[in-house]
């Protein structure tokens, strides 16, 4: 196989996962410092630059289904744009140990969220499923 398949692989796997949204920049983290040998920090840097084509390749979908604030992205994608890079290259320059507990308190807190009974959550976004869809 050739040196260049399995990271193409999972770049496009990780890629089509970060456009529907469900977790494919923290996929894309574990296999490249799991499968890869890629160091942690780089991993992070490499992550927070490889999700910007991603976000944009995934942005005619949602412009299509009705899930794009124009205004709202005109004014947040130049600094999000921004703030990837600079974060990018942050993360290249700072010791990561000191976010291992924070970001772990963040994984199970999360984790717990996905856990936890979604009722009010659901109601919430058929709310914004139908008011979208109402003013189409």
């Amino acid at each position: 196989m050739k040196e260049w398949f399995l990271p193409f692989l999972i770049g496009t796997a990780t890629g089509v996962l970060s456009s529907w949204g469900v977790g494919g920049g923290t996929l894309l983290l574990l296999c490249m410092t799991l499968f890869l040998g890629v160091d942690q920090a780089e991993a992070q840097g490499i992550n927070l630059l490889y999700f910007l084509p991603a976000a944009a390749v995934s942005l005619p979908a949602h412009r299509r289904n009705g899930y794009l604030d124009m205004d709202v992205l005109r004014a947040a994608a130049p600094i999000g744009t921004l703030c990837a890079l600079a974060a990018s290259l942050l993360s290249l320059s700072i010791d990561i140990s000191i976010f291992r507990i924070p970001f772990g308190l963040f994984l199970l807190y999360s984790g717990a969220l996905n856990l936890a009974p979604r009722k009010g959550l659901r109601r919430y976004r058929t709310s914004i499923a139908k008011s979208i869809h109402h003013e189409k």
